[in-house]
């Protein structure tokens, strides 16, 4: 028994896993391949080039994998490539990538992305990562490892997102946000780090006060970056997770956000 609804459309050109489900009215292009266990609502839209891994669900009225309505795209046969147990709730919009940059858009593995979340083109989420509900990442925004942006938060492209970090709803964010850092506002501010976020994941107790203090060299002692970098120095041969942070500053080209 086939377990794509007669209602739906996929491409003869499409691969799909034999266990793949499609619900009703869903349109599958060409160009398009899905793995095993993978779950696709009624009236989703998935076009191509676009390769989906094992075990993702994706819920209805979303279009995954659509030309970015980047001004700069002529039609060039760019990608979206998503990973493994992804979740990707109703009316969420990915686009793929372009060849100004990237050529690919790029979602890890084990994400939740919300309803009517954005991922615009050429942007790298990474895994365990949380977009709630509306949130929009403008072309070229890079999410590091279980970083969660609250509902309605904003991010200008060519952002990065460190790992860790959070944002309070409603949070515009036109600057790096480094790793572990919470932000809230419009536009963003520095506030904190995800203390409980880290408790959450397991960090010692060592490890989320070294933070604490590294924050504090970044934030509150009115050193330049580049003298907190220098101060961060020894905690980061100690931590990794310092370590994780500094580096996080270090490769900032936008600034981060203060």
């Amino acid at each position: 028994m086939s377990l794509v609804d007669p209602r739906a459309i996929v491409d003869p050109a499409a691969r799909l896993a034999d266990d793949v489900q499609v619900g009703p009215w869903s349109i599958i292009g060409p160009d398009v391949e899905i793995g095993e266990g993978t779950v696709i609502a009624s009236h989703v839209v998935i076009k191509g080039p676009t390769r989906i891994g094992r075990h993702n669900r994706i819920f209805q009225f979303s279009s995954v994998g659509e030309d970015t309505p980047d001004l700069k795209y002529k039609g060039e046969p760019t990608r979206l490539v998503i990973g493994d147990h992804n979740v990707i709730r109703e009316g969420v919009t990915i686009h793929r990538g372009t060849v100004q940059d990237r050529g690919e858009t790029t979602l890890g593995n084990h994400n939740l992305i919300m309803a009517y979340a954005h991922i615009g083109h050429d942007s790298v989420i990474a895994n365990h990562c949380i977009l709630v509900n509306n949130t929009a990442l403008a072309g070229h925004v890079h999410v590091g490892d279980w970083a969660i942006l609250s509902g309605y938060t904003l991010v200008h492209q060519y952002c990065h997102i460190g790992a860790y970090s959070f944002s309070g709803m409603g949070t515009a964010i036109g600057k790096d946000v480094p790793a572990f850092v919470t932000v809230f506002g419009n536009p963003a501010e520095a506030r904190s780090m995800n203390f409980e976020g880290m408790r959450r994941r397991g960090f010692s107790a060592d490890a989320i006060m070294a933070l604490r203090n590294a924050y504090k060299v970044v934030y509150r002692k009115g050193f330049t970056v580049e003298a907190a970098l220098t101060a961060l120095e020894a905690d980061a041969l100690a931590f990794p997770e310092v370590a994780l942070f500094r580096d996080s500053v270090q490769a900032s080209n936008r600034g981060i956000t203060r």
